[in-house]
């Protein structure tokens, strides 16, 4: 172990790196709430690639476990490291590299927060328009999540956005995929596999991320309804309007009242109207053209008014930001009033009532109970899980994710599996796709190292 610890300091430079007790507790943990924090043996810094590369092969040499971290935001324990493991953490490859407006494209390392890129992108009337909920989280950790948010329904999730990777292998090759072109016919996309592979098939070394133009004008349409099944209905009509939404949310009574509670918010919705509500739909528009936004929310309030909303209320600018970013929050607020555990399955959007129905009878059924909000607009739903016994949670999960996949969902939506849900995956995903991702993870990483436990038990 000492010749492990030597070499693997010597790669990166003594004050780069960190074993046994001299590791922070930061390190052996990310946000999920139900694992339990484990510190690695050894941290290491690296600046270039080629230094991750050399890292990656002396673990595989002596079978030492590596896990990535970048700024430890994830919830499903994929950035929690295992005893006697290595983290390498990418917090030195924080630079944006280069923002090329004749390209609208940017390059950027791992530890690049998605705050610091749309900062930068800014400056140039340009944005990255992937807002997972927390704007403090890696472009690296958000490529191997395949992290989504809010503006999916408008401009895709990670994957959509990303068009080429430099990324490390355990064998110790660095590769280059895709590139600052829109399309390729040119053999297997490795990007695209490499993203949302949590870091078991190799680690992201640099990204290539699309722009988009930064629309200076934008609104945001607030409707409370009595029926969460009108908040659905109202959906595909508000996408077929043509109003173009970038942000389409659900958030049920009890989780806006958490929020707004948390928050300090005041919205504008009288108490009696607050008290007959069963969820609101969050609407947010935005154009370059002024005149061209207001026919926008004049078109979206009618249209949600004949749609069963009880009220549309166009919200002021600070209320429309704050509310945003409480939304943006919920996680935050859940974790603070005691939730157990989250789900964040996928299902089609018009399966949304009927998965949320099923997943409610079903918490209360365990004596528990399922609260939250969610991306109306691709149907990815967050629930809070209050269940406290473990193993009544355990099977409660298993049935709301087996009705998940049963109308055509995905266990996680943009989460991540991680080492908290990788269990249900392997037991309701099709096996032959488990063996195949088996048989693909086995073709980058030969020895196992990367992040055991994710994906595969």
């Amino acid at each position: 172990m000492d010749d492990v610890r030597t070499r693997l300091a010597s790669i990166v430079g003594d004050g780069n790196f960190l074993a046994g007790a001299e590791i922070p507790e930061d390190y052996g943990r990310d946000e999920d709430l139900t694992g339990r924090p484990q510190l690695p043996a050894y941290v290491a810094k690296p600046g270039s690639a080629k230094e991750v590369a050399e890292l990656l092969t002396t673990a595989a040499e002596h079978g030492v476990p590596v896990t990535a971290r970048g700024s430890g935001t994830g919830i499903s324990g994929a950035a929690r490291p295992v005893a006697g493991g290595l983290v390498v953490s990418f917090e030195r490859m924080n630079a944006v590299l280069e923002i090329d407006t004749g390209n609208h494209v940017a390059v950027v390392q791992p530890g690049v927060t998605v705050a610091e890129l749309d900062a930068r992108a800014a400056e140039h009337g340009l944005t990255y328009p992937v807002r997972p909920g927390e704007l403090s989280g890696s472009l690296g950790g958000n490529v191997a999540t395949n992290a989504g948010g809010m503006r999916a329904v408008k401009y895709g999730v990670t994957r959509d956005n990303v068009l080429g990777l430099e990324a490390a292998l355990p064998t110790g090759e660095v590769i280059r995929t895709g590139g600052k072109v829109a399309k390729s016919s040119s053999g297997y996309d490795l990007t695209q596999l490499i993203i949302g592979s949590e870091g078991t098939l190799a680690l992201v070394t640099e990204v290539i991320v699309k722009l988009r133009p930064r629309l200076p004008h934008g609104a945001t349409v607030l409707a409370p309804f009595g029926d969460f099944g009108q908040v659905m209905a109202a959906v595909p009509e508000i996408v077929a309007s043509g109003v173009g939404p970038h942000i389409l949310e659900y958030i049920d009574a009890a989780t806006m009242a958490a929020i707004v509670d948390r928050e300090g918010l005041d919205l504008g919705v009288p108490a009696e109207i607050r008290a007959a509500c069963d969820a609101y739909l969050v609407v947010a528009l935005e154009s370059r053209d002024d005149r061209r936004l207001a026919e926008d929310v004049e078109t979206t309030g009618e249209l949600l008014s004949g749609l069963g909303a009880t009220e549309v209320y166009v919200l002021d600018g600070g209320a429309a930001r704050r509310l945003i970013e409480a939304r943006e929050k919920a996680f935050w607020v859940v974790k603070a009033v005691g939730c157990d555990d989250t789900i964040d399955a996928v299902v089609p959007r018009t399966e949304m009532p009927r998965f949320i129905a099923a997943a409610q009878e079903l918490a209360r059924a365990a004596g528990g109970d399922a609260l939250g909000c969610g991306h109306a607009g691709d149907g990815n739903v967050h629930l809070a899980i209050r269940c406290p016994d473990p193993a009544i949670r355990k099977k409660l999960f298993t049935e709301i994710l087996a009705y998940a996949v049963e109308l055509g969902g995905q266990i996680s939506g943009e989460h991540g599996l991680g080492r908290a849900k990788t269990g249900y995956f392997t037991e309701l995903a099709d096996p032959a796709r488990i063996a195949l991702m088996r048989r693909i993870k086995h073709a980058f990483d030969p020895t196992g190292i990367l992040n055991p436990g994710v994906l595969f038990p």
